[in-house]
């Protein structure tokens, strides 16, 4: 479960994220949206101990991500916006790099791998060096390295970015499993359509606030609008007008 409580963060006078809480539980999806600028990656970026919260704080299942950053990096599997694989090693390597760095026991990570190889179905490209891989490819192997040790927690910001049809559908099948398995699941996305099909949970961000935070068929009924993407436009415009 992640949680976030009343969290700030500014870069000079630019007030990025002004008092955001929400809480992501386990075995739901968890989507968080927002214009450009509103705060959104700022927010998964001090989830993910990248960076320390002015004021407030947030929690990996009950582990304070400032004051014990260690802990709580190891309870989730991050998969941030930018795949940043080391282009002279493989596909594989790579994976293997990212699980000995999460403290996986040697004997146990080549069973390990092999299985989220075969999990992602990036066999046919496992062995080649990252270097000119497509889009589809480096957000694969992203993922892979993000999964192989077995994380609670997952966060994923904007997983789909660059993704052809295929690979989409299949990134979409993968989050619904890692949902229906229990785990917490928390991405972000400008698509209103893979949220209105994966989202049990939105979470909308305007101004480095949140303007609302409910079902999307909540969501719905509480802006009046009947279509998704209609009430995001309306729940962003009250409080840019606010």
């Amino acid at each position: 479960m992640i949680r976030v409580e009343d969290i700030h963060k500014s870069f000079g006078s630019v007030h990025a994220v002004r008092g955001v809480s929400f809480e992501a539980p386990d075995g739901k999806i968890t989507g968080l949206l927002g214009p450009n600028g509103a705060g959104k990656s700022t927010t998964l970026r001090v989830l993910y101990t990248v960076l320390k919260p002015d004021r407030g704080r947030a929690e990996i299942d009950g582990v304070d991500v400032v004051a014990d950053g260690l802990a709580a990096r190891g309870r989730i599997g991050a998969l941030p916006h930018g795949a940043g694989l080391y282009p002279q090693l493989t596909a594989r390597e790579n994976i293997v790099y990212y699980a000995r760095l999460c403290g996986l026991e040697r004997d146990g990570i080549e069973e390990r791998v092999e299985r989220i190889v075969d999990l992602l179905e990036i066999g046919d490209f496992a062995d080649r060096r990252s270097k000119g891989f497509s889009q589809g490819q480096r957000t694969k192997v992203a993922l892979a390295r993000s999964l192989v040790h077995d994380p609670q927690n997952v966060i994923l910001d904007e997983p789909s970015n660059g993704l052809d049809v295929m690979a989409t559908r299949s990134l979409r099948d993968l989050i619904l499993k890692l949902r229906d398995s229990g785990r917490c699941v928390l991405f972000s996305s400008h698509v209103m359509q893979e949220v209105a099909a994966l989202c049990d949970d939105i979470v909308i961000i305007a101004n480095g606030k949140v303007a609302i935070d409910d079902t999307a068929e909540g969501i719905r009924k509480r802006t009046g609008c009947d279509d998704l993407e209609d009430a995001f436009v309306h729940a962003i415009a009250r409080v840019e007008s606010g």
